[in-house]
């Protein structure tokens, strides 16, 4: 919303009930409330969005990076209801939507991807058949899925039974479509994702590489831009091959193609998110390019402003998805009120969020709270900076992912750039975070009691000595 009022456009903001008070309603220039607090009644009713943008005039729909934003058949809608949706074109999102359609979609532009089957399977023994061949350990992946839903990692053939049945029953919960496919798991992955942008005249370029490898539960936690890994070669190979999956599907609009990399560099097509990434931020830092405003470009039907060659790395960016979840607990959601909420500030810092002091956090949505983000001339200012962010934001009420976010920029692994994404699995555990803050305690405690001591020695008290002076009673 900033970036279209800046483009001089008006806004309209749609909202549940639990998020009347939101920063994005009060920041627009119209407001319609979409119905009660689950989604199912309100931000996933399409029919409601569409009616409301027929009523006010609106022109185009947004549709950020939730709920409807990767919808093939709300996109669809949008565009038979004479509305610009502001991404790329349903054909292209059911394609990309689909694992076992988007690998056929990218087969004839010899783009390596891992090993594994390209159809959809429901049979345990055929599973077993294809693993065996494939070689343990194996991924069973949910074929319309996202955010680590239906995603088993399957370890041996005495295994397959069970975690095909949950797969399945997973994937059928959180979709509506239990087909899953097989594919090698790839040991010790590094997941690296390329930004693409492309317009409606067949002109398709890349804004370079986000690292996105420290997650838990198969979600983002952390990201940066660019790699610490990649090459200048490896990084143009992985640039081109991008450019080649978004023109498979005649991709219009922002995208993200993202790659699996193992411990030899070798990379392997992933998927590609048809919408804007969370972690689109970092992409903005290193490159001085506004993604929304090119989204809205594109969607206008104008031609791209840049071509390949324009583009240059600028600098390093960090970016650290704080949520309300207890990394003492599992990353357990966090549910309470903001009672306190400041955020840091300075050059190079920059805050993405949606609340303010004294709102709660509902339990309908993800817990995300704010994304910060952190911009250094290199990797290591990045680094610094990002831990003098955390320090200084102040969140009260409820538990974080900020003493999180603290344990991974301090750690050698991620400093020195070794790590995958068995980052948590491998290093992390709640009594380590405990340890730091028991241990900074006791510092606190100690500089506390030689602040004391100092103290007493400027300011001693005058001694009782006895004087000539006597009380005098009043009368």
């Amino acid at each position: 919303m900033r970036t279209i009022r800046r483009m001089g456009i008006r806004t309209v903001a749609v909202y549940s009930e639990a998020d009347r008070e939101s920063p994005h309603v009060l920041f627009a220039d119209e407001a319609v409330c979409l119905g009660p607090a689950p989604s199912s009644q309100s931000y996933l009713h399409g029919d409601k969005i569409i009616a409301a943008c027929k009523e006010l005039g609106v022109d185009g729909i947004h549709p950020g990076y939730g709920f409807l934003s990767e919808n093939a058949v709300f996109a669809q809608e949008v565009e038979n209801a004479g509305i610009k949706f502001i991404g790329p074109g349903p054909e292209a999102m059911r394609i990309m939507g689909s694992k076992l359609a988007a690998k056929e979609s990218v087969k004839k532009y010899n783009i390596p991807m891992v090993p594994g089957i390209d159809q959809a399977i429901d049979n345990v023994e055929l599973a077993i058949d294809i693993a065996n061949r494939i070689g343990y350990p194996i991924l069973i992946k949910a074929s319309a899925g996202g955010g680590g839903k239906g995603m088993r990692v399957v370890e041996k053939a005495a295994d397959m039974k069970e975690q095909m049945e949950r797969a399945i029953s997973e994937a059928t919960s959180s979709f509506g479509d239990g087909s899953v496919f097989i594919e090698k798991y790839v040991s010790s992955p590094r997941h690296i994702e390329i930004q693409v942008l492309a317009d409606q005249y067949g002109n398709t370029i890349h804004l370079f590489e986000r690292e996105c490898s420290i997650q838990r539960r198969h979600q983002k936690v952390v990201e940066e831009s660019p790699s610490s890994i990649l090459t200048p070669e490896l990084r143009k190979q992985m640039g081109e091959a991008a450019v080649m999956v978004a023109k498979s599907c005649n991709y219009t609009s922002t995208g993200t193609v993202e790659f699996l990399m193992d411990d030899k560099l070798n990379f392997y097509f992933l998927e590609m998110n048809t919408r804007l990434q969370v972690e689109h931020p970092v992409t903005e830092m290193i490159t001085g390019i506004d993604l929304v405003e090119e989204q809205i470009r594109i969607a206008r039907g104008e031609k791209l402003r840049y071509k390949q060659e324009d583009i240059q790395i600028n600098g390093h960016a960090l970016e650290l998805r704080v949520y309300a979840e207890d990394p003492l607990n599992n990353f357990l959601p966090s549910i309470g009120t903001l009672t306190r909420y400041q955020k840091p500030s300075g050059e190079g810092i920059r805050v993405d969020d949606g609340y303010r002091e004294g709102m709660p956090i509902p339990i309908y949505y993800d817990p995300m709270i704010a994304k910060l983000v952190t911009h250094g001339k290199d990797r290591t200012e990045a680094i610094q900076k990002m831990l003098e962010a955390i320090k200084d934001y102040k969140i009260e009420g409820l538990s974080t992912t900020l003493p999180f976010g603290s344990f991974v920029f301090e750690h050698e692994a991620f400093i020195s750039g070794h790590f995958d994404t068995h980052f948590v699995k491998n290093y992390y555990s709640p009594e380590k975070i405990m340890e730091k803050q028991k241990a900074a305690a006791e510092i606190a405690a100690i500089a506390a009691l030689h602040y004391w001591m100092q103290q007493q020695q400027i300011l001693r008290p005058v001694e009782n000595k006895s004087t000539s002076w006597k009380r005098r009673l009043a009368h």
